[in-house]
């Protein structure tokens, strides 16, 4: 019985890193979606830090580039993944999906591989700008492996992120709620505490910039950079992600064996 185990987790493992590889042949095939993802957040993060970088240090006595970092790793990393659900209606009109669930293969290695692949972009793009963070001032004050965690926050957000974006789009007929999805999101990512410290919003609006969910990532990522308290942050993060996941896991789970089993 723990042979047989073993031996389907392995399955599901290998197959699951199979389908992640298919995604990456894509993307060097078309490699406008990875290099948008990159090219994005690196100019804004640039911009920013040049336009607004001393700015934001003469009215709040804090470099810029530690909440800019963080937002930019962040919206470069949902910015990318809101592409995997035009893949996936293009995958379900044209019967893709179908002939991978007819495959004998796990029948959630095509999703989880799908949820590697992108963790695997993230992590690129996010080691990228923090590099790029570094040579504009980032430093690491708690230590250098905090960099690990730094640059795995994103990783976990566009995982929640990118199972929101199956979710809502595995069903759709057509772009609409994807299209909604992007905006919100992105708005979300300009309108938090890595635009400028929630101190400087208007006192009305400050308690929904420290709560939203785009927020506590950015704090989390300040934090492990030694520019603020880890645990708070982290705590609500992780808060975030659970519900999110409970919610919208299970709905994108659901849809793609509906879509894939209707044919």
């Amino acid at each position: 019985m723990s042979s047989a185990l073993t031996t389907h987790q392995n399955s599901l493992l290998t197959e699951s890193l199979v389908f992640a590889g298919r995604r990456y042949a894509r993307w060097r095939r078309d490699p406008m979606i990875p290099l948008q993802a990159v090219l994005f957040p690196t100019l804004l993060l640039v911009t920013y830090k040049l336009l607004l970088g001393k700015s934001i240090m003469r009215i709040t006595g804090t470099d810029s580039v530690y909440g800019l970092v963080p937002m930019c790793a962040i919206a470069g990393a949902m910015f990318g993944a809101l592409a995997i659900g035009l893949a996936m209606t293009a995958e379900r009109n044209t019967g893709v999906l179908t002939r991978f669930w007819t495959l004998p293969v796990h029948r959630a290695s095509a999703m989880v591989g799908t949820l590697i692949a992108e963790g695997g972009r993230t992590l690129g793009g996010a080691v990228l700008i923090t590099a790029i963070g570094v040579v504009l001032g980032l430093r690491f004050e708690r230590g250098v492996l905090m960099a690990i965690p730094f640059v795995l926050i994103p990783v976990a957000v566009v995982t929640v992120f990118t199972m929101m974006v199956i979710a809502l789009s595995i069903r759709a007929e057509n772009n609409v709620m994807l299209t909604w999805l992007g905006t919100g999101s992105i708005g979300l990512v300009f309108c938090s505490s890595g635009m400028a410290p929630v101190g400087m919003y208007p006192s009305w609006l400050q308690w929904f910039i420290s709560l939203q969910p785009i927020s506590p990532a950015i704090e989390t990522m300040r934090g492990l950079a030694g520019q603020g308290p880890v645990l708070g942050p982290l705590l609500l993060t992780c808060a975030w992600l659970i519900v999110l996941g409970a919610i919208f896991g299970p709905l994108a789970v659901r849809g793609y064996r509906t879509v894939a089993e209707a044919g």
